[in-house]
This record gives C-alpha cells, structure tokens and sequence, in this order.
C-alpha cells in the first residue's frame, strides 16, 4: 500500500494522519507519478482547517514533483519515466504515489531539480500571474510585496526587480530584512515595529505604489489600501492570517478611485495553454538566474505536522518541501 498524509477533520496540525491509501491505475487522460517532493503552502493550512472547504477524507498538498510510473489511455505527451511536476487541482501531493490528469503536469528541464520544482511551482506560477497578468509590472513602476521573505515573496522580489520595479517588501522580524533585500527588495520594513504606511509614503516621497501583492490578508489588507496611489491596484492573493472582512466598497473611492481584485491559481491556470506559457516562463527566468529557488526547509513527508506547525508559526523563509 501507498503512504500519504489524510484528514478525517478539519483541524490543527494534528488532524495530519499518515495512512495507507489505495491509489488505483490510472484512467483516460492520467498518470499515476511516484513523489520525489512535495511542495509546502499556506493553502495546504487552509484545506486543513477549513477555510477551503473539501470532502472529507482527504489527501491534502497542490504542489509536487515526481517520476511518472503508469499512464493511462489518451497520454500522448508524457511518457513512462519522465520527471514532472505540478501546482494545481486535484490535491493529493501529500502522498507517495498518486494519481493525477496529465493536461495539468509539466516535464521538468534538466537543469532544475526535483525539489527545486516542488517547492516552485505553485510560488512561482503564482508570483508569474501576479506580476505579467493581474497587475504587469513594467519599469519604473513601484510595488509593495507583502511577506516579502514568503515563499511567494522571494520569487516576486526577484523577478519584480527584473523587470524594471523598485520592490518595497514588508517582513515579521528583523532576521528577514536582508533576506528580503538579497532577493530583490529595494527597501524592507519590519511591519511589527514600523508602521509600514508611514514608511511607504516615505520611501515614495508621497507618491506612493502603483500595486500591492498582499498574500497576508486580514492583518495588512487595510493598510495596503492606503499604500496605493490614486488608481493603483490592491491584489489580495492569500489569507496568511485570516480572511480578509467585509468591508464598504466606497472606500476604493474614497482612497484614489482602486482597483481590487482576489486572483487564483486556478483561474489563471485553466486552460492546458495557459499552464504551458506560465510554467515555460518560470522556467527560463529560474534556468537563467533570474530567479534563485532556495529550498530552505525539508521535512519527511511523514512529519508534515510539524512542517505545518512552523509555517504558521513564521518559522521558515523561502521554499520548503516534504521529501516520501
């Protein structure tokens, strides 16, 4: 039998049962892979806690890499053997084999590593949406990237820097101000000693940011309104700290007539195109040294518990992975 992490409840970190699962051969359309790593994300705290709701039980985990053992009928494109990896629906990755359709993988260039790929694909598909599609960043235009030593974070500084922004990050401690400032942040506030606000309209001489990424949510969302220049756009793409409350629309008008907008992975990555041109473009730009993936954290697969427990306790910079 096959091993995988599964809840039977919404929970702590404690509801992460390491189980035997029966995978199956694959049908129409799929493949069954054989995990070399999982990828770590603060959606994987969501499902486990119910934020996102999911069928019970469940085998958690949108991000993963592996060798392709079995394909089923229809698979033209992947072969027996081939390297892969992933960053989408149906979860699963937390398992030593599992199945998935074969519309939704990529093969792995040669010069990224298996760990490398599970541990960037869902950040960096994410930080390519953000920056060439919901809000394009060009040059000269200058952006607040909230969690900035994040997982998302550290690949958006990067490639923002590239393309011509000047990259304000926000971080929880001082330990991650140069972290944050060694993958691409121009300036770095700590926002539990400074108020962040203040220290953009600062750093802008007033004029402040064209957008913010907010990956926080509930804690900053407020404050990254009033960071934003007249038209700019808040893009609020995750919920570290909770949802973000309801709150009165006029107040984009009152603030400079904003933009809001709640992206996800899954719009942007809906069609088989689309996952093609994103993930070929994150490729190039981490193949090139554009973008440096560090993998700074790894844990068994079957201690995903308390790789949970640090994530949310702000104990891991970077990408993290869960190795079978």
């Amino acid at each position: 039998m096959t091993k995988a992490i599964r809840i039977h409840e919404h929970g702590g970190p404690e509801v992460l049962k390491w189980e035997d699962v029966d995978v199956g051969s694959p049908g129409p359309g799929e493949v069954r892979l054989k995990t070399t790593a999982a990828g770590l994300n603060f959606i994987d705290t969501y499902h486990r806690i119910g934020m996102y709701k999911v069928a019970l039980p469940a085998v958690i985990g949108r991000e993963g890499a592996g060798v392709v053992v079995d394909i089923g009928a229809n698979v033209n494109d992947i072969a027996i053997g081939d390297r892969i990896a992933y960053a989408s629906s149906p979860m699963g990755a937390y398992a030593e084999e599992r199945l998935m359709p074969a519309d939704r993988v990529v093969k792995i260039p040669n010069d990224i590593t298996d760990q490398q790929a599970a541990s960037m694909m869902l950040k960096g598909m994410t930080a390519q949406y953000l920056l060439r599609r919901t809000y394009p960043v060009k040059p000269g235009d200058v952006i607040l990237s909230q969690a900035a030593a994040g997982g998302v974070g550290l690949i958006l500084g990067q490639w923002a820097k590239h393309l011509g922004a000047t990259v304000i990050g926000t971080v929880g401690s001082d330990e991650k101000i140069a972290i944050a400032k060694a993958h691409g942040c121009d300036h770095v506030i700590n926002y539990r000693t400074e108020n962040f606000v203040a220290r953009v309209a600062e750093i802008t001489n007033g004029k402040k940011c064209q957008v913010v990424y907010d990956g926080v949510g509930n804690d900053t969302f407020l404050q990254s309104l009033d960071c934003l220049a007249p038209l700019g756009m808040m893009v609020s793409f995750g919920a570290a700290s909770g949802a973000v409350k309801p709150f009165y629309i006029g107040e984009l008008a009152s603030k400079g007539s904003l933009f809001l907008t709640r992206p996800t992975l899954d719009t942007y990555t809906a069609k088989r195109e689309d996952v093609l041109k994103m993930t070929s473009e994150l490729f190039d730009v981490v193949a090139s040294g554009i973008v440096k993936i560090e993998v700074n954290q790894t844990y068994a697969l079957c201690d995903a518990a308390l790789a949970h427990r640090d994530l949310e306790a702000r104990r891991t910079t970077g990408s993290t992975v869960l190795i079978p």
